[in-house]
């Protein structure tokens, strides 16, 4: 158990702890000459079980209240101190200010100084103490009287604090990423970089890999050091030193965390909400400039209220905090909120979402993101959300702001019904959702082919816009994934169709076909370009290059260039050939030189063929020969490769050059002229 003491300058507080534990928390020389604290002091009490409760002395003085704020963040427990001859002074009005809105639930007050006065002044310091409280969250807390110097009420204030110790039980670890505020920094000969803090989230044990954060430094854990001893691990709600390594001591600051990598993502947006102190004299306006507390950082932001609205005093809204430099933060962090001189507490609140976004921010949709942060535990704000509508979830985002770890993120998706979807950025959709996206996707398409029946498929960004514009587009790819392992849809580059989906069943494209495919077949391994094709069969170019890609959706014909097509039957012939000329090599390679030489085309095109068999996993190329990769039978269609040429004539293999028609015209010979 953490317990910080808070209180008026020299009411005691030092003297209290000292009392209590035998360590003097003052240690700046200008606190002994002084005789006042100024910075945070630490002491330990050892407890019979091996437990301690850890002490955080704070200063008391009104300048030094940004100390005071980094002792009290993280506390179990809370001893606000008066001294009985002074009574109630600004400061303590202000630490109780400062207890209530960071939630501190548990605590006690104590009277001391107690044997300076008669004991009607104590009773009457009680009654005026016990009344103060009765308006925060310490309502009834005990209001104990003691002295330090002659030890009156110090047993009774003892054994309240190990009842309580005892009571707490520690703080949840599982399930939860290491988080630690460092509250102090100092270099130690031979170690090398110190911090100290108090452990918030999780579990550290020696030799782990954390990050700086906002920094974004990585370090690794040399040493854990617990009241001065060696341990192997600290957990959350305990106050220890880390030795780490990685980082220089001037790259270390008061208000940085040492944290788990999965919870670096620094923020300079929270949306939270802010309560104003009742006693204030204005209404908290939009873009005012404050002081924002947060664990030990402190930061200079700007308040944007919702529309313009003003927060007014003894109320709570919701507000964007936009900060001067990012700093950490997870959903439920309590912070305090001070005005631009930093010399008056205006309010505080709890973060709701630390990862605000810049633009519409009054949107419904907002809203009821909003409306589900304000739940205290993931599983209420998951629900919230999927009660709230459609949209899916951010899950990264919903982890990290309710720090869980994978494993309890699992349990809370697996309870709620939740399919992960995404790959990129993952998101979380109920599986009833998913289910109706796939079906409007299914529909979609089919009436698209319908409307459309020679497009080869409905463009996806379109399709996504049409069905499931909250998607991202790689969330959208992930549906149509496993609608595609369902048989439900195919994808092809930028479109999806309909599984069997033939572009080229039409009338008119029947007809087309009719006149294409025996010129293509009568074209042997010679196929001719498009554009010679067209020019052929006397069709547009635009046309039946159009029809060649849709036919080619169908298997019926293969492009093996963007302009040249070969039929299935073809192709196999040519895969054949490879498979042959392969054989042929007594190491099973070949080259394309071979390969021309037994297709009888020309070198170009017979490398434009071995490209095609390549992209189809037939041939491997190495270096400059080439190997059978696979057997070309199951991707093309059983074929037998025709004779090889006899040697010296390439060009005796009838299928690689059409015979030519009657009528076509020949060109001459080539003939020299002599002047």
């Amino acid at each position: 158990m953490i317990v910080a003491t808070a209180g008026h300058i020299d009411h005691g507080k030092t003297l209290l702890v000292k009392t209590l534990t035998g360590v003097d928390t003052d240690r700046l020389p200008e606190e002994k000459a002084r005789g006042i604290s100024i910075d945070l002091g630490f002491a330990y009490l050892p407890l019979p079980g091996g437990d301690l409760i850890g002490f955080v002395d704070v200063p008391g003085h009104e300048r030094f209240i940004r100390n005071m704020l980094a002792g009290v963040c993280g506390i179990d427990f809370a001893l606000l101190v008066v001294a009985a001859d002074d009574g109630i002074m600004p400061q303590t009005v202000e630490h109780l200010q400062i207890l209530h809105l960071l939630h501190v639930t548990r605590g006690a007050a104590v009277i001391t100084k107690s044997d300076r006065v008669e004991p009607e002044r104590v009773r009457e310091v009680q009654e005026a103490v016990a009344a103060l409280l009765q308006a925060t969250q310490l309502s009834g807390a005990p209001v104990m009287p003691v002295s330090a110097v002659s030890g009156v009420g110090m047993d009774g204030l003892r054994e309240m604090l190990v009842a309580e110790a005892t009571r707490s039980g520690g703080r949840k670890t599982e399930g939860e990423h290491f988080r630690y505020a460092i509250d102090r920094t100092f270099s130690v000969s031979g170690s090398g970089t110190v911090v100290t803090g108090t452990v918030f989230n999780g579990v550290v044990k020696t030799g782990d890999k954390l990050v700086i954060s906002p920094a974004g430094l990585e370090v690794r854990v040399r040493g854990i050091q617990i009241q001065g001893r060696t341990a192997e691990r600290a957990a959350a709600g305990e106050r220890c030193a880390l030795n780490l390594t990685g980082a220089d001591l001037a790259a270390v600051h008061r208000g940085d965390w040492v944290l788990a990598p999965a919870l670096h993502r620094p923020t300079r947006r929270i949306d939270a909400r802010v309560s104003v102190l009742a006693a204030e004299a204005h209404a908290l306006e939009h873009w005012t400039p404050v002081h924002l507390h947060l664990a030990t950082s402190d930061v200079t932001a700007r308040v944007a209220t919702r529309r313009g609205d003003a927060v007014a005093p003894g109320t709570s809204a919701v507000v964007q905090l936009v900060l001067d430099q990012p700093i950490g933060a997870l959903r439920g962090d309590r912070f305090i909120v001070r005005d631009q001189s930093a010399s008056r507490t205006i309010g505080g609140g709890f973060v709701l979402d630390p990862f605000a976004p810049a633009t519409r921010r009054s949107s419904a949709a907002r809203m009821s993101e909003l409306a589900a942060f304000e739940h205290d535990t993931a599983e209420a704000a998951l629900a919230e959300l999927i009660r709230a509508g459609e949209r899916p979830v951010d899950l990264e985002r919903l982890e990290t702001a309710y720090n869980m770890t994978p494993e309890r993120a699992a349990e809370v998706y697996r309870a709620a019904g939740i399919q992960q979807i995404g790959k990129d950025a993952r998101l979380g959709i109920t599986a009833a959702r998913l289910k109706a996206i796939g079906d409007a996707v299914v529909a979609a398409v089919t009436g698209f082919h319908r409307s459309n029946p020679q497009s080869a498929g409905q463009e996806i960004e379109t399709l996504r816009a049409a069905t499931a514009p909250d998607l991202s587009a790689d969330a959208f790819t992930s549906v149509l994934r496993k609608l595609a392992d369902e048989r439900k849809v195919e994808t092809s580059g930028s479109t999806a169709r309909i599984p069997g989906h033939n572009a080229t069943a039409n009338a008119a494209d029947d007809t087309l076909w009719q006149t294409v495919q025996p010129a293509i077949d009568a074209a042997g391994f010679n196929a001719p370009p498009i554009r010679e094709l067209a020019l052929q069969l006397k069709l547009k170019e635009p046309l039946l290059k159009d029809f060649l890609y849709r036919k080619a959706k169908t298997g019926a014909v293969v492009k093996v260039t963007a302009d040249r097509f070969y039929t299935r039957t073809t192709l196999a012939t040519l895969a054949a050939i490879a498979q042959a000329t392969a054989q042929a090599q007594p190491n099973g390679q070949f080259t394309a030189a071979q390969y021309r030489d037994w297709c009888g085309v020309g070198r170009s095109l017979a490398i434009e063929i071995l490209e095609c068999l390549d992209t189809l996993a037939i041939t491997q190329r190495i270096g400059d020969a080439r190997k059978m990769r696979k057997d070309f039978v199951p991707i093309l269609g059983a074929a037998t490769a025709p004779p090889p040429p006899p040697k010296g004539n390439t060009a005796a293999n009838p299928a690689a050059k059409p015979a030519v028609k009657p009528g076509t015209p020949q060109r001459r010979p080539a003939q020299n002229y002599r002047r």
